[in-house]
């Protein structure tokens, strides 16, 4: 049995806060530059922006977005880890003192109604899941309220088939335009019910920008979906070009049989989202 101190993931879970933030990661910078290479005009400038903010971000240690958004997390225990305390308030101590020592905005009301300011980006969202192994995985994702505000679930019917997913897939990333930072990420999450759909939608997100579904439906939906955003001319920012999405990925999980739940989660061009394991 592995021990880890609640200390100890404090520290990470604030350090991984400040990196996701600060530092782009290496496949969705190159993604960037690769995405550079096939633009011209408005859409290859505003990219050439997008790739040199990046670049300062890393250089001057501050962060790629003034909206550092509200935290995710997503934590894989081992059956052979014990944490030494309270997993949940560690996870926060961690967010507060990353984005206060990190000088991040903090973006986080107390109530969605009395709209008061936690003053230190908690609560953060947290997920766990129960895995095999003596691991304990953390995930953090912080997600800016630009790409998430257009975010969207719908509850098909099986009916609706391959044909009604793709289109509101794609009526979602129209309806979005530039107001959630093309190019997007697009994570898409098919099956399960309301809620799940959504949680698989935003795990999706976490992929590595180059992976594909190991699912082969979910495969050629991934890439069909692919070339069919980038063919809408909405471009880098919305104002048009061959960029509206460097990546589509798709999770399925199982569902009722007359149910056709499908959530997408939109992340915008940063793909923020930084891992370890301890």
């Amino acid at each position: 049995m592995k021990t880890i101190e609640t200390k100890i993931i404090t520290a990470e879970v604030a350090r991984l806060c400040i990196e996701a933030a600060t530092y782009i990661e290496e496949d969705v910078f190159n993604c960037l530059k690769k995405a550079f290479n096939n633009e011209n005009g408005l859409a290859k400038s505003i990219l050439q922006q997008i790739i040199l903010n990046d670049e300062l971000a890393f250089k001057e240690n501050i962060p790629m977005c003034q909206d550092t958004g509200i935290t995710i997390v997503f934590v894989e225990i081992g059956n052979e880890v014990f944490i030494n305390g309270d997993i949940y308030e560690a996870i926060n101590n961690g967010v507060k003192e990353g984005y206060i020592n990190g000088y991040l905005r903090k973006s986080v009301v107390k109530s969605p109604l009395n709209r008061i300011n936690t003053q230190d980006n908690t609560p953060a969202i947290i997920h766990i899941k129960h895995t095999l192994g003596d691991k304990l995985k953390i995930t953090v994702c912080p997600k800016g309220a630009g790409s998430e505000n257009m975010s969207r679930v719908k509850m098909l019917v099986p009916a609706d088939g391959i044909n009604g997913i793709k289109k509101f897939v794609i009526d979602t990333i129209v309806e979005a335009g530039g107001r959630a930072c093309p190019p997007l990420v697009v994570g898409v999450g098919i099956g399960g019910d309301l809620e799940k759909s959504a949680l698989i939608a935003k795990e999706a997100l976490t992929r590595p920008i180059d992976d594909e579904s190991e699912d082969l439906d979910a495969k050629k939906l991934e890439h069909e979906l692919f070339e069919e955003i980038n063919n809408l001319d909405i471009g880098p920012m919305g104002l048009h070009g061959k960029t509206t999405c460097l990546a589509v990925k798709v999770n399925l999980f199982p569902c009722h049989i007359a149910s056709l739940p499908v959530a997408v989660n939109l992340q915008c061009h940063a793909s923020i989202h930084k891992v370890v394991i301890l």
